[in-house]
């Protein structure tokens, strides 16, 4: 199944005139699952020709502002548009008490139904499509890091199955990895299907390097990770738990991700040519992240 990411905010605390605060969407099937929602969001899905009434699941990895200022317009327009849906919102422990000060603070009207699931380390939702993981990050606030993971599928051996003359619905029990009887032969599914590892695409949000973001990265297809500020001026980076480039290019590297994004990068950097660079010497396989751009797997 296709999976399309567009990334809709790659700044850090201050939007620019070309990054918006933090957000990507990841599109699978039938899901829309928003990464963060900063402030100004549902303009940028807008833009980028992606419906906010679409969004299936929203996943919140801290409660700083640059994370979540966009939450009760994006809600109070889903629900302007009356869609017949529950949307299920994830984050940190303490998320249920945030969603309650954030809609007395303003009169809040035509907010769509919502569901908030505090999350906690290990698998927070599960189906037979994909599951989504949820690990502890190291920040100046209570933050988690998600990953969303296909479910591993077996793929028939075509050549095998038209020897045997096999079609219809047995191959989609062959497929299940069901042994199946047919013409008096039982056919094991283990030697007519090979099985096809479920890929993994990982968010490391704010944090400083830490089991989590470990587990997270581990094995990844696509880790997107934050990179606020270069090695340069590393002690500020410390100061207010972030990673570096060079930081989330080693966490890439040591934890054998196939593919590294930049993102939540600080304002003070104009072009993302030094950023690549830096990525690059620790990681070949890095990119920057740009507001709008998109990635197809």
């Amino acid at each position: 199944m296709a999976i399309e990411i567009t990334f809709l905010g790659t700044s850090c605390m201050q939007p620019t005139k070309t990054r918006n605060h933090s957000g990507f969407m990841l599109q699978s099937g039938v899901e829309n699952i928003l990464f963060d929602c900063g402030e100004g969001i549902q303009r940028q899905m807008r833009l980028a020709g992606l419906k906010p009434t679409k969004i299936t699941r929203i996943l919140i990895s801290h409660w700083h502002g640059d994370h979540v200022f966009g939450l009760p317009g994006l809600l109070s327009s889903m629900g302007a548009d009356k869609e017949d849906k529950t949307v299920k919102i994830y984050g940190p422990p303490g998320s249920k008490k945030y969603f309650e000060y954030l809609l007395k603070s303003f009169a809040a009207k035509n907010i769509i139904d919502f569901e908030v699931i505090e999350v906690k380390n290990g698998i927070v939702f599960e189906n037979d499509d994909f599951k989504l993981e949820a690990q502890r990050l190291e920040h100046s606030t209570i933050c988690f890091g998600y990953s969303f993971i296909e479910q591993d599928r077996r793929r028939i051996i075509i050549s095998k199955a038209d020897k045997l003359g096999l079609e219809g619905p047995i191959l989609g029990k062959i497929q299940q990895g069901e042994d199946v009887t047919f013409k008096g032969k039982k056919i094991k599914a283990d030697e007519l299907t090979t099985l096809v590892k479920g890929r993994k695409i990982s968010y490391v949000a704010d944090t400083i390097l830490c089991k989590g973001a470990n587990i997270l990265a581990k094995n990844a297809d696509l880790l997107i990770s934050e990179g606020t500020h270069l090695e340069d001026i590393r002690e500020k980076t410390e100061k207010y738990m972030h990673l570096t480039v060079k930081d989330a290019a080693i966490l890439a590297s040591e934890n054998n991700a196939k593919k590294l994004i930049i993102t939540h990068i600080s304002q003070r950097y104009k072009e993302p040519s030094e950023i690549l660079a830096e990525a690059k010497t620790y990681f070949s396989n890095s990119s920057v992240a740009e507001d709008f751009m998109k990635v197809r797997m």
